[in-house]
């Protein structure tokens, strides 16, 4: 009897970016990732068809609504991560806004383990480039580490099976 799956809990995944040209052998690892959200447009079509319908003697035809499936869209996604002196992020972004972006396009992939550290889940991404950086308000009165987060445009996210 095969038993009911473990439910995996968001503490334990990792996310990491490997950027071309880096000599970093890892460029980022992320604490936190949200907008892992793909959704599919709705286009409806209504049209006349020949079928006659209403009053007795009416010669209007039936209106027939459609739906169709439409193009698929997926969410920016938002990483956070420790701050570092690392400038590998920034020097990304830096290649976008100077017009590189179709050459800094990245892959990579979410990945979620179980409790004995087992990967139960994989999402990868391809395309991904960034569109937004930021790293926290500074505060001489906190304790807190310094954060720095990215916005990331994704082209296609697709679920598969854990390696």
């Amino acid at each position: 009897m095969t038993g009911f799956p473990e439910l995996l809990s968001n503490a334990r995944f990792y996310l990491e970016l490997k950027l071309e040209g880096s000599n970093d052998s890892v460029d980022g690892i992320f604490m936190d990732c949200s907008g892992f959200q793909q959704s599919q447009d709705v286009i409806e079509i209504s049209e006349v068809t020949p079928q006659l319908w209403g009053k007795k003697g009416d010669t209007k035809g039936r209106v027939v609504r459609t739906k169709l499936p439409g193009n698929v869209t997926y969410t920016n996604l938002s990483l956070r991560r420790g701050l570092t002196s690392s400038m590998t992020l920034w020097n990304w972004l830096q290649q976008i806004q100077q017009g590189h972006w179709a050459e800094q396009r990245r892959d990579g992939a979410l990945v979620i383990y179980n409790q004995a550290a087992e990967e139960q889940f994989r999402f990868e991404f391809q395309g991904a480039w960034p569109v937004r950086y930021k790293i926290s308000d500074l505060d001489v009165n906190s304790g807190d580490f310094n954060v720095e987060e990215m916005e990331v445009v994704v082209e296609y996210l697709n679920r598969v099976e854990p390696k």
